[in-house]
């Protein structure tokens, strides 16, 4: 779980490991256990060529073929996280026969079959995991899988995780933000979503393995009384690659800290020792390397400490944190900044200068998981996944910050603890070449590694002391056979030592009080003459062996011979009872074998009787199949035919009921056709400017396909016109060579002439010279008039591409402006379809105007003519019955308007702290379809109702309770109504809509009383969005109102104290505040706790900035984002009295208070009101309808009981659900 293969090492573990065995008296192990101290999680989702990933996914990937198909899994090459690097199998290595070994080893240490398929299954699901690929959402800033392969792979983790694979889907790409009494979901792009996959994989192999180091530890078991302990500890070396990161930078550390305990334990020993002894030594200079470790942990001054508190804060980033470096650390003679880069530092270690890349070191110090990943994998079916990651404790959730840096240091410091109080021995590991090669030594790399070690500076300290020592019992025990005498016990152990000394010729020794301290290489010397001692001691024993080995061999082999006779006649008498007992069985066997043939030929015959017999029967047996079949076959027949006559006859039976049908729809759907033809009529002028643009990118449409038409034209024509001055170059090239052999012939003939003919007694012809002079001249005119007519097709050539390159770009400019166009269409035409939806039931009341006398009853006409009722249906011989029926249901409808409107008009209270009015109101005209009537006159008489509360101004009591029912209801209204025709959200338990004339009757007089949320969407028709209107209106005056009411009483009371002394004045003011601070913590205390805690973690926060950084603000700061709606000379008052009575130092810097004053100079001709230092007492916090909507949640409402007395009524039985 924990090795890998990098470019340095073929399988180095990732992880910082300590293993302690616990011993019994002897050499029993007793128990043992391992503790890991880093593990590089960032490697399963990023790797460098040519290095591995962790083993185990290669392993999985090369399992057997029923794994495979369980995990779906394939090549490793198909998976992101594998196929980052080019090196997928190693040389020497059966990733197949590693991964059967690996289950093996896990039932060894106690793992069970069920939790080692849970493991491969977590590990299967990291790698779909990582090849799940995002892209841009249908919402801005959002993301969603990139295509079916990225669906497929999260569909596969889901199943391999048993989690919901919408509930993974949404974790990746969404993060939910917790605020004060509500949570934000937020959409992630694809780059943030890619990153939360990486998070999830990284943590989860993580919990992964440590699981798995828990589970071996228990299965190994300790035992805490145990007193003997042998420790292992594996760690990696010093390591500087050409990126160094977070990992490098803690492997680093935990080097510099092993370096010092290794200084501590081998040379300071070894001085405090020296001077134990009493001998003559001088002090060994060593190179200590605390100040490296103060740099690094040093709190609070340290890397880490300063990591940490960027870690802390939001908005830092990995610049931030190398400017606090530069800050702190430039005069350290151990740190240093590169000279090209921006956010990178180097570190001056003992092995060497370090620069490390500071782009993700925020990102792996921070050690959380993801609040929504751990509530979907503790949600897992799975109980191991779920196990992986336990639900999180209440405390934990205002504990301190927790980082890797932290806590690794604080295990670095328990580890060391842990090794200063055993005995240490050191093991350095020297890889002598990077081809795997043995005797091959590379001496640069062995030299490094050896400097990096400490291994040079060890030898060199060792050289200047005394590194061989032993005690006189061991020296004298094993160097006494240098001389004999000191063996026996008469002389002292110090002289013996010096007899044994001087045998040997040294000098430059130590004699302490128990040991004597040798040089380096006299311990060789004294070496060399024990094994020349040995060496005739060896020879002496050596005579004395081979001759009592040579008389044993001897003995031996006499012995063997008597045996081998005896041996030998044995074997004679036995072999020749065996061929008696031979020939006695060949008679036995010939008998059995006559028996056996007889019998068998007697069964053979048995068998052919039989098959002959059966062969006849099973003939009989299927001529009395086929009759039986052939008879059952015509039944069959007969039965088809007689169905498809009277299918046939059904079949134009129905047809004709389809056609009747069709056309009764027809003509009904002809009917609404027309009415909504007059009403298209009213949308003209909007028709009209979505015609004009429609026309406008017809045109530019047209010019653009007649741009590339004529570019094509002339692409055509250019392509014609080059192929034509290709052909014509071609021909004149040809001319041109032939001229050329041509001349180059008449020359050698003319050559080969005049060598034959050259005798001295020759008269050149003068004619003939003249001739051939003048046909050479008309060839080279030739190729000069050819080569022109070459020059001149080029440059055509090279006009013509100009204006094919002049076209293009008309044509791209043409295209560009007509997708501007387009957009600005699209753009008018979603308005446009806004506007329609939200006025088109406005417009079409305006057009159907109907008297006002009966209007429940022409609503209730002109909702069965919807429904696809006709006016002819009433003249039925019940239509008298159905008259009366109508009657008395408006009358009922009147009662229960009253009723309600005499129990609103009361001051009914409030109900879950939420106004009871309003709620009734609500239920009542959803009830009652209000919100769907072409007209009524319930929403005046409420009107009348919130017009009479205006009229009590001085009442803050009266103004406040319809405050709050009208801005309620205002709330509810503004989530539930809808435009008609406007593609709103659908209710939840909406209706199915009936299609049949029997159904539609049915489906409306049906009761409507369906127990549904308490919001719901309606299309509403011209009066209740009227009614809408009309109650923002009456919202906005009560607000006002109050607010007036409210500094009117506040303005009294500072007129009668304007006199007081400003100390009573504050202390009534603060007074008050408290008594407003305890009603709302009394009334809302969670929040408000909340609240203080948001304020404290701000406060602790922003102090660094408050007392030290506010002459780094700037002016253009102070107005865009402090102190927004305070004048310049309201600002510069400020400033100007504000100093640091710590420092003495004013609060912004002079060229701010400069800029102030310049500003103020220069604004003279503005009013008088901008240059006064006070406040504006009418300014006003107007408020909007969203910020209304926004403030409560519709579902607050479910609970909120009705009034009693109307529930008591019968005809308001449905507010009961």
């Amino acid at each position: 779980m924990g090795g890998q293969c990098s470019n340095k090492f073929w399988s180095p573990t990732l992880f910082l490991r300590h293993l302690a065995m616990q011993k019994l008296s002897g050499t029993t192990i007793q128990g043992a256990a391992i503790r890991t101290y880093l593990l590089e999680r960032s490697r399963v989702c990023q790797i460098s060529d040519p290095e591995r990933n962790y083993h185990c996914f290669y392993m999985l990937c090369a399992a057997s073929p029923e794994d495979c198909k369980k995990y779906k899994l394939g090549d490793a090459r198909s998976f992101h996280y594998l196929n980052q690097s080019n090196c997928i199998e190693l040389d020497g290595l059966d990733d197949s026969k590693e991964y059967v070994e690996t289950r093996r080893a896990m039932g060894i240490v106690g793992i069970s079959s069920d939790e080692q398929d849970a493991i491969f299954r977590v590990v299967a699901a990291i790698l779909h995991l990582g090849n799940v690929e995002f892209a841009e959402g249908s919402e801005a800033d959002s993301s969603m899988p990139k295509d079916e392969k990225s669906q497929f792979h999260l569909r596969t983790a889901a199943e391999l995780f048993m989690c919901d694979e919408n509930g993974l889907e949404e974790s990746l790409c969404k993060r939910v933000m917790a605020t004060r009494g509500e949570s934000i979901t937020k959409n992630l792009d694809p780059r943030a979503a890619a990153l939360s996959r990486d998070a999830l994989a990284r943590i989860v192999y993580s919990r992964l393995f440590d699981w798995l180091v828990n589970k071996i530890n228990s299965s190994i078991g300790q035992d805490p009384d145990s007193k003997i302990l042998i420790g292992v500890l594996d760690i990696y070396g010093f390591e500087s690659f050409k990126t160094n990161s977070f990992e490098q930078f803690c492997i680093n550390l935990t080097n510099e800290k092993l370096q010092q305990h290794f200084n501590q334990h081998v040379f300071k020993m070894e001085q405090e020792e020296y001077t134990k002894e009493e001998i003559d030594w001088s002090y060994i200079q060593f190179v200590d390397n605390q100040e490296i470790l103060d740099l690094i942990e040093k709190k609070p001054g340290g890397i880490i400490a300063l990591l940490d508190e960027t870690c802390m804060l939001r908005n830092s980033t990995h610049e931030t944190f190398a400017e606090k470096l530069y800050q702190k650390f430039k005069d350290n003679p151990h740190f240093s900044k590169p000279k090209f880069s921006r956010s990178d530092f180097t570190i001056h270690h003992y092995a060497g200068n370090v620069t490390y890349q500071t782009d993700l070191f925020l990102d792996k110090n921070i050690d959380y998981a993801v609040n929504e990943h751990q509530i979907l994998l503790n949600a897992s079916k799975c109980s191991f996944v779920s196990s992986l990651f336990p639900p999180c404790e209440e405390s934990t959730k205002s504990t301190k910050f927790s980082s890797i840096g932290s806590s690794f240091k604080q295990q670095l410091q328990s580890l060391l603890e842990t090794l200063s109080a055993t005995e240490p021995h050191y093991i350095r590991c020297i890889k002598p070449n990077n081809v795997l090669k043995p005797a091959i030594f590379e001496n640069s790399n062995v030299l490094q590694q050896l400097r990096c070690g400490g291994v040079l500076e060890a030898i060199r300290i060792s050289c200047l002391g005394y590194p061989t020592r032993r005690t006189f019992f061991e020296f004298i025990n094993r160097f006494g056979i240098l001389q004999s005498k000191v063996l026996g016990r008469s002389h002292d152990e110090v002289v013996a030592t010096k007899m044994l000394l001087g045998k040997a010729n040294l000098t430059g020794y130590q004699i302490g009080k128990t040991k004597v301290f040798l040089r380096a290489g006299q311990m060789a010397e004294l070496d060399a003459l024990r094994t020349e001692v040995l060496g005739l001691s060896a020879k002496k024993i050596q005579t004395k062996v081979r001759s009592h080995v040579a008389r044993k061999k001897y003995i031996q082999l006499q012995i063997c011979a008597t045996q081998l006779q005896a041996v030998c006649r044995g074997t004679i008498t036995r072999w020749w009872y065996e061929n008696i007992r031979r020939e006695a069985a060949s008679l036995k066997i010939q008998t059995c074998y006559r028996k056996h043939h007889a019998r068998k030929t007697y069964r053979e015959i048995c068998s052919a009787s039989t098959t002959i017999q059966s062969g006849l029967r099973g003939m009989a047996a299927r001529h009395k199949l086929h009759f039986c079949r052939q008879t059952k076959a015509a039944v069959i027949i007969q039965s088809h035919c007689r169905c498809y006559l009277v299918h046939s006859q059904y079949t134009r039976l129905m047809k004709a009921t389809i056609t009747a049908q069709c056309a009764w729809r027809g003509r009904v759907a002809r009917r609404e056709l027309r009415e909504l033809k007059v009403a298209a009529k009213e949308t003209g002028a909007l028709q009209a400017a979505k015609s004009k643009l429609e026309k406008e990118v017809e045109e530019l449409t047209w010019r653009l396909q007649l741009e590339k038409r004529i570019r094509a034209d002339i692409e055509e024509a250019k392509a014609q016109e080059n192929k034509k001055f290709q052909l014509q170059l071609q021909d004149l090239q040809m001319q041109l060579n032939d001229s050329k052999e041509l001349l180059k012939r008449e020359k050698e003939s003319m050559k080969a002439e005049l060598e034959k003919t050259l005798v001295p007694e020759i008269c050149v012809d003068a004619t003939l010279a003249s001739d051939l002079t003048a046909e050479n001249k008309r060839l080279e005119a030739l190729v000069v008039s050819l080569e022109t007519n070459i020059q001149e097709m080029k440059q055509k050539f090279e006009e013509t591409d100009k204006v094919k390159d002049e076209s293009c770009k008309k044509a791209t400019d043409a295209e560009s402006q007509i997708n501007e166009l387009k957009s600005t269409m699209q753009s008018l035409q979603e308005k446009l379809t806004s506007t329609e939806a939200e006025n088109h039931a406005l417009r079409h009341q305006a057009m159907k105007t109907r008297p006002d006398n009966m209007p429940l009853l022409n609503m209730h006409r002109k909702s069965n003519l919807a429904n696809g009722s006709l006016p002819g249906d009433e003249q039925t011989p019940h239509g008298t019955s159905m008259e009366n029926g109508r009657t008395s249901y408006i009358e009922r409808h009147q009662e229960s308007v009253e009723a309600l409107i005499n129990c609103v008009v009361e001051n009914v209270g409030f109900s879950e702290a939420k106004p009871v009015a309003a709620v009734t109101i609500y239920k009542c005209l959803l009830h009652w379809r209000t919100f769907e009537a072409e007209k009524t006159n319930v929403f005046d008489r409420l009107i009348q109702i919130f017009g009479s509360a205006m009229q009590k101004q001085e009442s803050n009591a009266d103004l406040a309770y319809w405050l709050s029912n009208s801005s309620s209801l205002l709330i509810i209204l503004q989530k539930s109504l809808k435009p008609v025709g406007s593609s709103g959200t659908t209710p939840l338990k909406r209706p199915q809509t009936q299609t049949s004339f029997l159904g539609r009757m049915v489906f409306r007089a049906s009761n409507i009383t369906v127990d549904m949320d308490l919001v719901r969407q309606v299309e509403a028709k011209y009066p209740a969005f009227l009614f809408k209107q009309q109650l923002t209106a009456f919202v906005e005056g009560l607000y006002g109102m109050i607010r007036d009411n409210v500094k009117r009483e506040i303005s009294s009371v500072l007129a009668l104290i304007i006199q007081v002394p400003a100390i009573f004045a504050r202390k009534i003011f603060t007074q008050i505040f408290s008594f407003i601070n305890a009603q709302l913590f009394n009334s809302n205390g969670e929040y408000v706790k909340q609240g203080l805690e948001e304020l404290e973690a701000w406060c602790t926060q922003a102090k660094p900035e408050v007392i030290f950084k506010k002459f780094r603000i700037s002016y253009d700061e102070i107005i865009n984002d402090l102190c927004t709606a305070l004048s310049v000379q309201q600002l510069y008052k400020i400033c100007t009295q504000y100093w640091d009575d710590k420092y003495n130092t004013e609060s912004v810097s002079e060229e701010v208070l400069n800029e102030m004053r310049t500003l103020m100079n220069g604004g003279s001709a503005q009013d008088a009101s901008d240059s006064t230092f006070l406040l504006n007492e009418e300014i006003s916090m107007p408020l909007s309808l969203e910020e209304i909507g926004d403030s409560m949640d519709a579902k607050e409402f479910q609970n909120v009981a009705p009034p009693q007395h109307l529930l008591d009524n019968p005809a308001f039985q449905f507010l009961k659900s």
